[in-house]
């Protein structure tokens, strides 16, 4: 099965305590498209401008990635720029270019509206309701969300929850959303909202998952060094709906999430090896199958 991926494409200038780098690649569709592309085929919708560099491009290519939903406008490209403090969890923006991404209006091709899994990464709830009132008959649908919109849009947000089959977002936007502090309580509660799945993500300390009356609470993949925690979530976000196409049988149990969740993780541990997708350039399917079987073993679940 396809995965369509919906989201933003970006430039990334970042800085951490020890490194600063310019015209990354970046965006929430960029780290999950790619990610998801280690499992299955992938349809990516996005607009950039026409100063996007080919490079970046001809890495989607290179994995198979299906790009007739990306457009080019005339302009800049989207701009984000940030800076990591020493511990690497606490990020400060400092500028922000929306340039064409202002404007983008994310029109499906007809052979992308059957795609039967669905993840709408980071991008407006008005923009993913848009994009479900474009697909037909699709098998699971995730939605990612952030901080911004619980602030600005929290109301599409919510009616955007009974439309979905899964909600991921992280522990403070968890508690934003809800406004309790305990997290167990908080996914239970986005679940009343409509979504039969959580995952909320504690970066460096795992995922909790929410099914129906089901519980699993995933670990993070304990690593020495970090380089760029930048798109973390979103290769979660790709893995965990790469990993139900090829994985998932006729319907998604919680079984198949538990799956997908560790392998969410896998190459989210990845990815913050180098900065932006660097790392995910390299990484090969033996080595996420060896860093699977390591999860497996140091968390002491069963093999599933």
């Amino acid at each position: 099965m396809s995965v369509l991926v919906v989201g933003s494409i970006a430039l990334d200038t970042i800085k951490t305590p020890l490194e600063e780098h310019a015209d990354l690649l970046g965006g929430s569709a960029s780290y999950a498209a790619v990610a998801a592309s280690f499992f299955a085929p992938v349809n990516l919708v996005g607009v950039v401008g026409d100063d996007f560099p080919r490079a970046h491009v001809e890495l989607f290519e290179r994995r198979g990635i299906d790009l007739a939903g990306l457009q080019t406008a005339a302009g800049k490209t989207f701009r984000w720029s940030g800076e990591y403090m020493w511990d690497l969890n606490t990020r400060e923006t400092r500028s922000v270019e929306l340039n064409v991404f202002e404007t983008f209006t994310p029109t499906l091709p007809e052979t992308y509206r059957a795609t039967p899994i669905v993840l709408l990464a980071n991008i407006a709830p008005g923009l993913q309701h848009h994009v479900l009132d474009q697909i037909r008959a699709p098998k699971f649908i995730i939605a990612d969300t952030m901080d911004l919109w619980i602030n600005i849009a929290k109301d599409e947000l919510i009616s955007l929850l009974a439309r979905v089959d899964m909600l991921i977002l992280n522990d403070g936007e968890a508690r934003q959303l809800t406004g309790d502090t305990s997290l167990i309580r908080a996914g239970k509660a986005i679940q009343a909202m409509g979504p039969k799945f959580v995952a909320i993500k504690k970066g460096e300390h795992g995922c909790l998952l929410f099914g129906e009356g089901e519980f699993f609470s995933c670990p993070a993949f304990p690593l020495e060094d970090i380089h760029d925690p930048t798109g973390a979530g979103d290769t979660f976000a790709g893995g965990l709906a790469g990993c139900l196409s090829r994985f998932a049988g006729g319907g998604i149990t919680f079984e198949d999430l538990r799956r997908a969740v560790v392998y969410g993780s896998v190459l989210a541990s990845y990815n913050v090896e180098k900065f932006s997708l660097e790392r995910l350039r390299t990484v090969t399917e033996d080595d996420i199958a060896e860093r699977y079987r390591l999860f497996q073993r140091m968390s002491a679940f069963e093999a599933i």
